[in-house]
């Protein structure tokens, strides 16, 4: 194997020499192979024949990136597109809607005469499946329970309930707004009986929590983020406003004698009063957690910020922060040794209006919730070994779970990732993972991209790894996943919510 070649620079770091080293994995692509080879043999003076040869079989090879994958089997692309997301929404909605069809043909009259139950027992749990406690302890529950010794069928399926839950929300969610539609028309259909206060209350509460729904869909959430944070959260709340509203009135207003009953215990005595109160607890907890801390912005290029948080952190954890109290928090995975550690770092590529104020007008202190929540890396303490892939900024969410478990191994694919990067975040993987654990592929330096499959497979085999992680964007998401299907390997992607 090629020696590690490290020049010192008081600016820069350690600067090593990307076409040196060699993959420790046999991977099979000549392309490494002789791109390695080719920076060996021009180093040791070895005559330029050999070295055009390896040049020449290189691209030779390299032609095999670009040749027509054979498509999955219809049967395997509905398996990947049927989700346990979908599964998890389908059979919420499916029971819910069996429910109300029955209350709406009067064939089950207790939802009629207490649709708030329905409709506040969906709202809670939808709000209780993106509450960072519960989803924390969650994790540690299954983590502890189940970790390493249980079949890995059993291990495989805990990782896709944790990194679905997201299906009970939207489920849940989808389905209480049902149930409340069905409530206000009963309202409706009976306003002789009920209050005109009751009504308003109820049609303003379908109108607040449609608008927090329809401003969640995959399409509003992946292409205008800040749309979706603004309605979705402060639509919420004014929904939430609403409900405690609606649920009084109803509660307080006498449909026999036509009076108000301003009797608080009676209010308190219904399951819908203390349905509210938990939803309200659930959405408080995480922003007593919001804070103003010091943060350090290194910027190594101007595609990229790394941004230095004092503490160490879990790894599979990820961060939300934002320049002011309220509005517009963005997630990205944290980095960090471990729990310990001095320091945790966030590794922002500038794609907005957010990330590129962080690179041109970084901030020296920033607002962030310091309970994090959890995403599919940290489940990554379940298998035996692993393996974890990645690509451009995507090492943010990926980088720990290498750094702190000794079983996972990293493949990263991206530009200039020295000089991009910077030394800090190049300095945690030459000090930590370089190099048994670690495969790098410079696509400027070696002329394009990999064919990442052969990388996936041979480390998959070579590391006797029982599952691997991927972390790219949408295309490279899909290409990799339908690709380890095909191969028979355990894999999970990127989460699209859709």
């Amino acid at each position: 194997m090629a020696r590690l070649e490290v020049t010192e620079d008081p600016e820069k770091g350690n600067l090593l020499d990307t076409l040196t080293p060699l993959p420790v994995l046999p991977v099979s692509s000549k392309a490494v192979i002789q791109d390695a080879a080719v920076g060996l043999a021009a180093q040791s003076g070895v005559n330029e024949k050999r070295v055009e040869l390896a040049l020449a079989e290189a691209k030779k090879d390299s032609l095999l990136y670009g040749q027509p994958k054979r498509r999955l089997s219809r049967w395997s692309r509905f398996q990947l597109w049927f989700t346990t997301y979908r599964k998890f929404f389908t059979f919420i909605v499916t029971l819910n809607g069996i429910g109300l069809l029955l209350a709406i043909l009067n064939i089950w009259t207790y939802p009629r005469r207490y649709a708030g139950a329905f409709i506040l027992g969906n709202l809670i749990f939808a709000i209780l499946m993106r509450n960072e406690v519960f989803g924390r302890c969650f994790y540690w529950f299954v983590i502890k329970c189940f970790a390493k010794w249980t079949p890995l069928w059993f291990r495989l399926g805990c990782t896709s309930v944790l990194q679905h839950l997201g299906g009970i929300h939207s489920g849940c969610a989808a389905s209480g707004f049902a149930w409340l539609i069905f409530r206000v028309t009963l309202i409706f259909i009976d306003h002789k009986d009920n209050h005109d206060a009751v009504l308003i209350a109820g049609v303003v509460t379908n109108i607040a929590v449609s608008i927090s729904i329809a401003s969640a869909f995959p399409w509003v959430r992946n292409t205008h983020h800040n749309i979706f944070e603004r309605h979705h959260r402060f639509i919420g709340w004014v929904g939430l406003v609403s409900t405690w509203v609606f649920v009084v009135l109803g509660d307080s207003y006498d449909l026999d004698t036509h009076s108000w009953n301003p009797d608080g215990v009676r209010v308190i005595r219904q399951q819908d009063f203390w349905y509210v109160f938990g939803m309200t607890i659930l959405i408080l907890i995480p922003w007593f957690t919001v804070r103003e801390v010091k943060v350090d912005i290194e910027v190594p290029s101007p595609k990229v910020a790394i941004l230095r948080f004092e503490r160490g952190m879990q790894q599979g954890l990820l961060s939300r922060i934002s320049r002011s109290s309220i509005m517009e928090y963005h997630a990205f995975g944290i980095v960090s040794e471990g729990p310990h550690a001095k320091y945790h770092y966030l590794i922002c590529g500038v794609q907005g209006d957010f990330t590129r104020s962080l690179v041109h007008e970084p901030p020296t202190h920033i607002w962030t919730r310091q309970l994090k929540f959890a995403g599919v890396s940290h489940s990554s303490t379940l298998y035996k070994r692993g393996i974890r892939v990645c690509t451009g900024t995507g090492l943010g969410a990926a980088l720990s779970t290498c750094l702190q478990n000794p079983d996972w191994y990293l493949i990263w694919i991206g530009s200039e990732q020295e000089k991009t990067f910077g030394p800090t975040i190049s300095g945690l993987i030459y000090r930590h993972l370089w190099p048994d654990r670690v495969c790098l592929w410079d696509s400027k330096a070696r002329g394009g991209r990999p064919d990442m499959m052969r990388l996936i497979k041979d480390a998959y085999h070579s590391w006797g790894a029982e599952v691997v992680f991927i972390t790219s964007n949408w295309q490279g998401n899909k290409e990799l996943v339908e690709g380890c299907k095909e191969a028979g390997i355990p894999a999970f992607g990127t989460l699209w919510d859709f």
